[in-house]
Formats: structure tokens, C-alpha cells, sequence
């Protein structure tokens, strides 16, 4: 039986382990603040807070519940927005929105207030409310209403005392009470250990939007928890990460900030902050889209999939072969991935990802790229660059790469690199674009990872025009 906290009840369940966290919020507890619009965790109308035992504490994150599997609840705490009202009056969130006049017709306003309510929540706010609320999207009011709100909140929680969080946040009215009390409930659930039956599932966010109807009815072999599949770890110039790792976990992680500067820059680009915080590395490696940002970006570090069966026993490949062909990849039905892992990167390496979509942010990319080169002297030694968007599979410039090594990084070697780039990929015309348009935009892809990486050494109008 399923065991999870809503709001402030306790729920105990016999229902699918597949059925979506949204139904069962709206349809079985006939909580209705909970929005269902796109059911493809695009449009935030359905956002949920997420609240994960961490000893004494508990750790909440925002996630789209739309297709979000209703077993991965299983032992956490769920907040809807009926779960952040006060008793008598609108808590902070809601009278930020209400004072800015930051809603209309009021559909996104949940998802928008459960997103804001969330950043409140964080321990250490290290963005901004509005970037908190980028996976939510209203259609009426221009979006200035609600980015006032949002600056109102910020400049509230200035004063957060994060020793006292929970504490803090009930008395200046962003929480109820009940909050307080999360800690010990959830240490007295005893949450169902599923069966290994059925379609294997991490976090959802690419088979629900396509299959959630079917999963609903299905077996669902939920991976998320499995303690063997997380975690970020160095050791001996190695890092690894566990397949269940999440993007918004790789951007928050210390020591990868430091090997890669930009990387929340970077990582920014990837999907929302509701999808980074549900969308894992494997999940991502396993839905082999030809334009998977996490597989491009670890194409490039050059890195190793470690796959394990049931049983236990595992094998190494190098993450390049994985991808066989259109939605084909080297991993049998008794298999899993349990973690990738690349050598740390040197002063030599310089790491640069590049993303072309129709929107900046919360798009899937027209073409994508990333590109790790290693220099000695002037000259290349190693490059490892990869496209997603110009072939059947996330692509790994073989050619190009080792065409690259040994030459001097200068505009006319780029212009001849490039050349082969493009006798490598082979894009179709797509709703993305035409396959001209993505052969443009390699090119400029191409390019940006040495302008960026090498601004002294190369030049753009020299290498156009060669």
C-alpha cells in the first residue's frame, strides 16, 4: 500500500502505482486547486511541492504532477495549493499575487503560488523567484504583475532566518502550522517496497507524457528510490553519478560548479525548474532523443556508462556506443543503468555547451552541442565535441574530433574542421526546422565552442570567409 502525507493528512492507498500524482490529487481526493492543462509538464498549472525526509529536516522541490507517477510519493509529503492556505486569510504568496494584481482568470495562479511558495521554501536561495516560476506559464497578464510579485517575495525573504526555517516562514505567514509537525509524520510512514514488475520508470517526464493513460492501467517498475542509483561522487580524478541524479542536483553540486563556472548557466537552458527537478540523467540517456541535452553535454566529457543487470552483475561501455539508431540503445530487458562517470577536468580542458531552440528557455532544442577540448602549447591534444539534432542519434563527432587533434587553434583549422563536421551529420527537415537550417546552425554551434573558449586565437569573420 502506497503511504505518503497530503497536505496535512495521511494517505494510505491500494491504487496503481502508475496513475498520475494529478489524478490521483483531483479525482481520488477531489482536491481540485491543482490545474490539469498541457498533461506534457509544460504549462506549471498542475505544479506540486514535493517534500523529501532529510533526517530532521525535509527538503521540498517543486515538480509538474501531471506526469509524475503517483508511487514515487510513496514516503514523501505532497503539498497541493489547498495545503498552503491559512485559516483566515491569504498567506504571503497569494496576497503578493493579489496586491500586484498578478492574475486574471485565474487558472495558472495555483502552479503559480505552489512554484513561489517552494522558493520560499528553499535553504539557501541562490536564484530568484522569477526563475523559481519558470516552468509556469500564464496566457492573460504579460507576466510584469507576477514578476512584481515575485520581487515583493524576494525582498521579503531577505530576512529569513535559515537556522529556523520553518519557523520563520509560519510566522511571517507563507506556511500553516502544520508544516512543523512534516518531520515526524513522515518518519512514522512505512512506505510500500514496490515490485520489480512491469515498465521501468525513474521520474517520468518523457514516458508520462506520452504514455501516461497506458501507465495508469499498467505494472510500473518505479526506479527513482533505488539508494544504488544516486549520488555524486570524485574519487581519484573520476566523477560519477548515479543514473537517478537529476539535473537541478548536477547544477546545485558544489565541486561540479567549480570544474564547470557556467554551469548553471548552462543547465538553465535544460527544460524547467519543475522538469530539472524531476528529470534524471538516465531517464534522459534512455529516452534517446537525438537532441537529449544531458546526452550531448556528456557525450562531450567523453564519459562511461557502467549498465547493471538484475542480478547484479555489471559492464562498461563508453557512453559513444550506447546509441545505436533512432530510439535504439545497448540495454536489454534485465538490465539497468546504474551510473556514468568521466575524468575530472583538467586546467588544460576548456567545456563549452551551446542550445538553439525556438524559445530560449523551457524549449526542446532545434540543435544542440557541447565540446570539451584539451590544449598543450597552442595546439590541440584531445577534443571531444557533440551535436544533438543532425542525425538518428545524439552525435559524437568521430571524424572531426580526431581530425582535431594535433593542430593549432587558429580560424583556418576551425573553417577545415568544420567541413568535416558536416559531411558527419545528416538532419532532416522537421517541425525544428528545415535541414539547412540545423546544418546553419552546427555551423554556428561549431564555431561558438572556440570563439567562446578561444576569443584570442580565432576569429569569426576569418573563418566565414575562408
Amino acid at each position: 500500500m502506497i503511504q505518503f502525507i497530503l497536505n496535512n493528512q495521511i494517505i494510505k492507498t491500494s491504487a496503481n502505482t502508475g496513475v498520475t500524482l494529478l489524478d490521483f490529487i483531483r479525482e481520488y481526493q477531489q482536491l481540485k486547486g491543482t490545474k490539469i492543462g498541457c498533461r506534457e509538464g509544460d504549462c506549471g498549472a498542475c505544479t506540486v511541492l514535493v517534500g523529501t525526509s532529510n533526517g530532521d529536516n525535509v527538503i521540498y522541490q517543486t515538480i509538474t504532477s501531471c506526469i509524475s507517477p503517483l508511487g514515487n510519493a510513496n514516503g514523501k509529503h505532497i503539498v497541493t495549493v489547498e495545503g498552503i492556505n491559512l485559516p483566515k486569510e491569504l498567506n504571503t504568496v497569494q496576497k503578493a499575487m493579489t496586491d500586484n494584481y498578478a492574475t486574471q482568470c485565474g487558472f495558472c495562479t495555483p502552479g503559480f503560488v505552489v512554484s513561489m511558495t517552494g522558493y520560499a521554501l528553499e535553504s539557501n536561495n541562490s536564484t530568484t523567484c522569477n526563475d523559481a516560476i519558470s516552468g509556469n506559464i500564464c496566457r492573460c497578464t504579460g507576466y510584469k504583475s507576477i514578476e512584481k510579485a515575485g520581487f515583493e517575495i524576494e525582498e521579503k525573504l531577505q530576512q529569513k532566518d535559515d537556522n529556523h526555517k520553518i519557523e520563520w516562514l509560519i510566522k511571517e505567514g507563507f506556511i500553516p502550522n502544520y508544516f512543523e509537525t512534516i518531520p515526524n509524520k513522515l518518519k512514522e510512514l512505512q512506505p510500500k517496497v514496490f515490485e520489480k514488475t512491469g515498465t521501468k520508470v525513474a521520474n517520468g517526464t518523457d514516458i508520462y507524457v506520452r504514455y501516461a493513460d497506458k501507465m495508469a492501467e499498467e505494472d510500473v517498475h518505479l526506479l527513482v528510490d533505488k539508494t544504488a542509483l544516486k549520488g555524486i561522487s570524485f574519487s581519484e580524478g573520476i566523477c560519477t553519478l548515479g543514473a537517478n541524479t537529476t539535473v537541478t542536483e548536477i547544477a546545485d553540486n558544489k565541486k561540479l560548479q567549480t570544474l564547470f563556472p557556467k554551469l548553471k548557466q548552462f543547465l538553465k537552458l535544460v527544460s524547467s525548474e519543475q522538469i530539472r527537478n524531476m528529470g534524471t540523467i538516465g531517464g534522459n540517456f534512455v529516452n534517446a532523443s537525438p537532441i537529449g541535452d544531458m546526452s550531448i553535454f556528456f557525450l562531450a566529457l567523453n564519459s562511461t556508462l557502467t549498465i547493471q543487470k538484475e542480478v547484479g552483475s555489471e559492464r562498461q561501455i563508453p557512453f559513444q556506443e550506447f546509441h545505436q539508431n533512432y530510439k535504439v540503445y545497448d540495454l536489454q530487458e534485465d538490465e539497468i543503468l546504474k551510473e556514468i562517470s568521466f575524468k575530472v577536468p583538467q586546467a588544460n580542458q576548456h567545456f563549452n555547451f551551446e542550445k538553439v531552440s525556438k524559445r530560449t528557455h523551457l524549449d526542446i532544442a532545434s540543435v544542440n552541442s557541447a565540446g570539451l577540448i584539451s590544449v598543450e602549447n597552442g595546439t590541440i591534444s584531445e577534443a571531444h565535441i557533440s551535436l544533438g539534432g543532425v542525425a538518428a542519434i545524439p552525435k559524437y563527432l568521430y571524424k572531426t574530433n580526431e581530425f582535431l587533434k594535433g593542430e593549432l587553434i587558429v580560424s583556418e583549422t576551425i573553417h577545415l574542421a568544420e567541413k568535416i563536421m558536416q559531411s558527419e551529420i545528416s538532419p532532416i527537415s522537421d517541425v525544428r526546422g528545415t535541414s539547412d537550417y540545423k546544418r546553419l546552425l552546427a555551423r554556428q554551434l561549431f564555431f561558438a565552442h572556440f570563439l567562446k573558449l578561444f576569443p584570442n586565437d580565432v576569429e569569426l569573420d576569418k573563418m566565414i570567409t575562408l
